[in-house]
């Protein structure tokens, strides 16, 4: 054996230290490596309100109104095509009747995500004191007249002469009534009323002149009891049935009770019908409301004493022209509430005024003939 220390390859035994810094090594090799992958989802924290959308544009002013509640009939319920077995059921909110195109939003506000109610113009108009009616005008007025005119006149005919105009009446009367009262549309309601409107004109031409009361309101009885039948087939909730039936049931009256014209006397209807013509004229013209009806009855009146003379009602009919005047001033105050649109004014507004009088040149025709 040598003494010589042995000269061969350097000691390789364990040294942790070296491992240590071996392992460090691959760890930062693996972290590079993983780095492409994993920055995608490493995205800084940003502030979600700087992309918060600053709301810019034309909306409703309603931020800057307190919300009213509906008021009494200002709050008009829009009712769309009923369902099966049903008459109507409301489909939006009122206030803002949907017009076609008939009617300009009144103002626009600054935008707002307050979420207060629709202001209507009605409720606005009340708020800053103004009136809430706009009466029809002078071209509804006319159109009024014209249709008196022409029952006027097809009454001197006779009964069949007179039943052209007057189902055109009945049938605008029974549409205006619903748009008036804000369902629109309501096919199935207006076909019922204006059913009951013809059926009442057959009974009436059926019965005659003498039974007219049976014909007329036995008609009104059945189409009730026929209204109030259909409405409980409807699936609506119980308000809106009633509202509903309550609409129904009115549109049916007041086109039926205008058989009333085909039940009076001629002469009857040829003063009645001229003089609510000439009062509804004289009501559109631009006058105070307490001036303008009193020359509307001063000249339906007047109307009444120049047509009588030409029948043989005489100066009777100024007591005739003055009482329809008076039923259809009425009317056409009804058509002129709550801010109406234009297609009421052309709906009801022409036909309340005519038939409202029907009853009334009825029972004055009779009385003074």
């Amino acid at each position: 054996m040598s003494n010589q220390p042995y000269e061969g390859a350097p000691y390789d035994g364990y040294d942790p230290y070296a491992q240590q810094q071996q392992q460090q090594q691959q760890q930062q090799g693996w972290a590079q490596q993983e780095q492409p992958y994993q920055q995608p989802y490493q995205q800084p924290y940003e502030d979600p309100q700087q992309y918060t959308q600053q709301w810019q544009g034309q909306t409703w002013e309603t931020q800057v109104q307190e919300p009213v509640p509906p008021q009494g009939h200002g709050y008009q319920p829009a009712y769309e095509e009923p369902g099966a077995g049903g008459l109507a059921h409301p489909s939006r909110p009122s206030g803002t009747t949907a017009q076609g195109g008939t009617e300009e939003p009144s103002s626009y506000g600054p935008a707002t995500v307050a979420g207060n109610s629709r202001v209507t113009d009605a409720q606005r108009a009340r708020l800053e004191g103004r009136s809430p009616i706009i009466e029809p005008g002078m071209q509804p007025a006319a159109l009024t007249a014209l249709l008196g005119l022409l029952l006027s006149g097809a009454a001197a005919v006779g009964s069949y002469a007179l039943l052209v105009p007057l189902v055109l009446l009945q049938a605008v009367t029974a549409a205006g009534w619903f748009r008036l009262n804000g369902m629109w549309p309501a096919r199935q309601g207006i076909a019922l009323a204006f059913l009951g409107a013809l059926v009442s004109d057959v009974a009436l031409l059926v019965a005659g002149r003498d039974n007219a009361p049976a014909a007329i309101l036995g008609t009104l009885g059945v189409w009730v009891l026929l209204c109030l039948v259909l409405q409980l087939r409807s699936h609506a909730d119980p308000d809106e049935r009633m509202y509903g039936l309550m609409a129904t049931v009115t549109s049916a009256a007041l086109a039926i009770i205008a058989t009333g014209y085909l039940a009076a006397e001629p002469d009857a209807v040829t003063v009645g019908a001229a003089a609510v013509a000439v009062a509804v004229l004289a009501r559109a013209l631009p006058l105070p409301t307490p001036a303008s009806v009193v020359v509307s009855l001063l000249a339906a009146a007047g109307a009444g004493i120049a047509v009588g003379g030409l029948t043989d009602l005489g100066t009777k009919g100024a007591l005739l022209g003055a009482g329809a005047a008076v039923c259809a001033l009425i009317g056409h105050r009804v058509a002129s509430y709550d801010y109406p649109s234009r297609f009421v004014h052309f709906t009801a507004g022409v036909a309340l005024p005519l038939s409202a009088a029907g009853p009334v040149v009825w029972v004055l025709g009779r009385a003074l003939g």
